[in-house]
């Protein structure tokens, strides 16, 4: 029974990424080592993106967006651990008036500053190998932390490269925000959430009144699915006509003991929407980019000195809706889709109308009732991922330019915490993806009923007919819902410690 639900499970992971990929051919959000090129620079790796209308208690005016990076984090990975890229620009665009290009763009830049810590020994002083020089942690900069970790945060409104470009102030002074270490382990940082809730800052953003809310740092990777058995040509069993809520639960989570990177802020809503058009949903997406070109030093002669970059800033990294570059985008276009942006879509648009993966699936599962959607090209994917849906978070304005990006509608109400469908929308939650994405939402499984023809069960852009295996319940079986993440900013949970180990 557990190897029958593990396979509806992994196939529905895997129809899941399909799917986001096949009808969202611009940025990939759930992206892990997704592309040959992004392998070899982790740091720049983005992994989710997410966008929501804030559901901690009174804050329903805010937005809050969390860009994730670097995958799979083992907590014991010292000693360097996983410090941001300091050559690397890592943006967060909103697109408010639906052209394809971002209206309003936060850049995050890194440092990393070695302190150099050194120990007499032998009447030498010898600088300390370790990021932590003796003693426990527990605040900003502490004399503990023989690093410290920095960023600056910039908001570019109008194009990102031309834009009016405003420095975010810290309210203690200057412009430099301190990022917490890693969870290095309880000894060394004994009560991380009290830690890293000191690197939470409240900031001013231009033309905005109210307050937002900021945190960069470490947490625990709050995306949850079956990796393995996902990958391994969907190594799980047919699905069956209906599943069980046990049967959803049933499969291994490959990321529940990893951390990641995030990049969250809480932004007054108002902020982010258009001044100039009358429109309630705004698009976002998150991109990193690199210099064009880097020298080796064959001789390092301090910290920070074992390369030398220099030109362009160019994009490497793009991520929006779940799931999308992974596993529909062709092998041969994902460097392609990584390098793209949204007003290029249309070259993808293959992937979306005519989508690989529902074909796999039925191929591997046929006999067991699992039959792909039959009316070409998928008017529903194009609307889910390239448009947005008509009353879930398709923007009003004229001409909007069909591109895949995370759309919110931010005149839909917010779904209490205690009360959210981790399906989202099909399960009746607008508030959830794919009008716009909540930790808590389980986008895999929503992603592989979607592929597979639900939205043709609700007469969104095909018929019941058009979809023959449109109700059942495709599940990867790694189960998620609101309860995996916390209730108030910045809503992932603490990272697991190194030590002790889990």
């Amino acid at each position: 029974m557990k190897q029958l639900r593990l396979r509806a499970t992994l196939g529905a992971v895997l129809v899941s990424n399909a799917l986001a990929c096949m009808f969202a051919p611009a940025a990939f959000a759930s992206s892990h080592r997704e592309a040959p090129f992004i392998t070899e620079m982790p740091k720049v790796d983005a992994t989710d993106f997410y966008m929501f209308k804030s559901y901690q208690a009174n804050r329903s005016d805010f937005t809050t967006i969390i860009a994730n990076y670097v995958p799979l984090q083992d907590a014991y990975g010292g000693p360097n651990y996983f410090m941001m890229d300091p050559d690397a620009l890592y943006e967060i665009h909103i697109d408010n008036d639906h052209n394809g290009i971002e209206d309003i763009t936060f850049q995050f830049r890194f440092n990393n500053i070695y302190k150099n810590t050194a120990l007499t020994v032998g009447g030498k002083q010898v600088a300390i190998p370790l990021i932590i020089n003796g003693g426990p942690i527990a605040d900003i900069n502490a004399a503990g932390a023989d690093v410290r970790e920095t960023f600056t945060l910039t908001m570019v409104r109008g194009d990102r490269r031309k834009g009016t470009r405003t420095p975010i102030a810290n309210p203690a002074g200057g412009n430099v925000f301190d990022k917490p270490l890693d969870n290095i382990g309880n000894k060394s940082i004994p009560n991380y959430e009290a830690y890293a809730a000191k690197h939470i800052y409240n900031v001013t953003l231009p033309d905005c009144a109210t307050p937002a809310r900021l945190f960069v740092g470490q947490r625990k990777d709050p995306f949850v699915v079956n990796l393995g058995e996902t990958f391994d040509l969907i190594n799980i069993k047919a699905p069956a006509v209906e599943f069980s809520a046990t049967a959803e639960r049933d499969a291994k989570d490959d990321l529940a003991k990893k951390n990641v990177t995030t990049l969250s802020m809480e932004v007054p809503t108002s902020c982010l929407l258009s001044k100039t058009v009358s429109e309630p949903v705004i698009a976002g997406w998150t991109t990193a980019s690199v210099r064009q070109g880097r020298l080796i030093n064959p001789s390092p002669k301090k910290e920070n000195d074992a390369s030398r970059e220099g030109g362009a800033w160019t994009q490497v990294s793009r991520l929006s809706m779940p799931l999308v570059n992974e596993v529909v985008i062709g092998l041969k276009d994902k460097d392609k889709f990584n390098h793209s942006k949204p007003t290029g879509d249309t070259q993808f648009i293959d992937y979306v109308t005519n989508p690989t993966l529902p074909a796999l699936i039925e191929i591997l599962y046929g006999s067991a009732g699992a039959k792909a959607p039959t009316k070409f090209p998928r008017a529903d994917l194009v609307a889910t991922f390239l448009t947005g849906i008509d009353t879930v978070n398709k923007p009003k304005v004229a001409n909007a330019v069909p591109s895949e990006m995370l759309r919110l509608d931010t005149s839909k109400p917010v779904t209490a915490a205690g009360a959210q469908n981790r399906l989202g929308v099909i399960g009746g939650d607008n508030a959830g993806y794919p009008n716009g994405r909540r930790p808590g939402d389980d986008v895999v499984d929503i992603s592989l009923r979607v592929v597979m023809g639900k939205l043709c069960t609700l007469n969104i852009g095909c018929a019941p007919a058009d979809a023959p295996a449109g109700t059942l319940r495709f599940t990867d079986g790694a189960y998620l819902d609101e309860t995996f993440v916390n209730a108030s900013f910045p809503y992932l949970k603490s990272p697991l410690p190194g030590s002790p180990q889990q």
